[in-house]
């Protein structure tokens, strides 16, 4: 009779097993894969992974990679099932690897250098002295032409050692994850640039913009003036009809500087409260029995 730990493992359910899927790669995931990942352009492509999405939609020609070099031709030939081609001249020559050197002394911290490095394999800072890292260099030979005052010399570094020879697959991977790394550093940056941009424009936008109608006054001040403004309009209109009815007053013609003094301190005193009049007495010509 087996024993009841036997038992009860043949009776246990199946326990379930995490299993990550993965997406299967398509024809550019795998000529990509086969490339060098230098990123210097020589095939007329900004970078490995453009250049593989051409071959495999039959927009470029599978031998434009001077740094894969014949090997790499082969590589590709074999995973699309062409013939084995010669590397087009073109687009360049197998060479031995070369690295990049700055002449130190004649570097001038333009930073142009480390702006063209697909790789990030040049450190400095502006008016500072640059540096190659030569661990992280893949020799694509683009730092060269934008410097001003000519200090970066390429230098072959693996004897007569050329393409793939001269290269590892470990070198590739790295290669191509600090190339990712900084396509997505700059993706960033640019997009900082443009909220700063943004919020620069809404802020001048702003400025520009007309100034909001001052606020209403509150509702008892409103209410205040709107009873004076009443009683005013009251009492034009009794001076009118006293006026029709020739009972109008008779001394508006000569009054003391006194009276005139409180007449205009009461349309002062309308004009601040924001209250409309009719139009204002004409102050008479005071003579000298006036004072």
């Amino acid at each position: 009779m087996p024993a009841s730990g036997s038992h009860d493992r043949r009776c246990r359910p199946p326990q379930a097993v995490n299993v990550t899927a993965t997406a299967p790669k398509t024809l550019a995931d795998r000529i990509e894969d086969l490339l060098p990942q230098t990123q210097c352009t020589k095939c007329g492509y900004p970078a490995c992974r453009p250049y593989a999405e051409a071959i495999a939609a039959g927009d470029a020609s599978y031998n434009q990679c001077p740094p894969g070099g014949f090997e790499g031709v082969a590589r590709i030939a074999r995973l699309v099932g062409k013939p084995v081609i010669a590397l087009n001249p073109e687009n360049g020559v197998e060479r031995p690897r070369p690295l990049a050197v700055i002449d130190e002394n004649v570097c001038i911290g333009c930073t142009l250098c480390m702006q063209a490095c697909p790789v990030d394999a040049i450190v400095g800072a502006a008016k500072q002295m640059h540096t190659i890292i030569p661990e992280l260099c893949t020799g694509c030979d683009l730092c060269v032409p934008p410097c001003p005052v000519d200090c970066i010399a390429m230098i072959p570094v693996t004897g007569e050692l050329t393409g793939w020879d001269a290269w590892s697959q470990e070198q590739a991977d790295a290669a191509r994850n600090r190339h990712d790394q900084r396509m997505a550093r700059l993706a960033k940056e640019r997009e900082a640039a443009e909220a700063r941009a943004a919020a620069r424009q809404a802020a001048s936008s702003a400025a520009e913009a007309p100034e909001a109608p001052a606020p209403v006054a509150d509702d008892a001040e409103a209410k205040k003036r709107a009873i004076i403004q009443a009683a005013l309009e009251r009492a034009r209109k009794k001076k009118e009809e006293l006026a029709k009815a020739g009972a109008a007053p008779k001394n508006t013609e000569r009054v003391s500087a006194e009276v005139q003094a409180q007449i205009d301190a009461a349309e002062e005193r309308r004009r601040r409260l924001g209250l409309q009049s009719d139009a204002a007495p004409a102050k008479p010509a005071h003579n000298d029995s006036d004072h």
